[in-house]
């Protein structure tokens, strides 16, 4: 792909979406491109995580069962793996296996992280969207947890 089409994949993604152009542009020059055949497996459950993976083209199963039987989730173009693991250190939740040929834009947590802080702007706005996110999650817990006591 060429690095225009990979500015304007991060760009529709929401986790992006509060970064700015120069600050998409430095993440897709400077990511992994890396393809796998279908079969193939990108990471394990358990494994310590370095970053996340951005698909491209084809399609991912996600595995948390550990014995392989079903995918937890199917992920295809413009999926993003490991959004935890671009900011802090972590495991990988579950397995991810190429359902078929597969091409994917690695994006290292310390690639993130010194874009971030190259772009304090960009980061602010990705702070306010992430706080964002966990106060509705915290809202939504606390509603299931008054429905579950009632």
């Amino acid at each position: 792909m060429s690095l225009d089409s990979d500015v304007k994949l991060l760009a529709g993604l929401p986790f992006f979406s509060s970064l700015d152009a120069e600050a998409l542009k430095l993440i897709a020059f400077a990511a992994e491109a890396r393809t796998f055949m279908a079969g193939d497996v990108l990471y394990r459950q358990g494994e310590s995580s370095f970053g996340g993976y951005v698909i491209v083209s084809g399609a991912v199963a996600l595995d948390s069962s550990q014995n392989g039987s079903v995918a937890t989730k199917i992920l295809g173009p413009g999926g993003l793996l490991g959004e935890l693991a671009l900011m802090v250190a972590t495991r990988n939740a579950a397995t991810a296996i190429a359902r078929q040929n597969l091409t994917v834009l690695k994006i290292s947590r310390a690639l993130f992280l010194r874009t971030l802080a190259e772009s304090p702007a960009s980061a602010q706005r990705l702070q306010v969207e992430l706080s964002r996110e966990l106060k509705t999650f915290v809202d939504d817990l606390e509603k299931a947890r008054k429905s579950f006591l009632d």
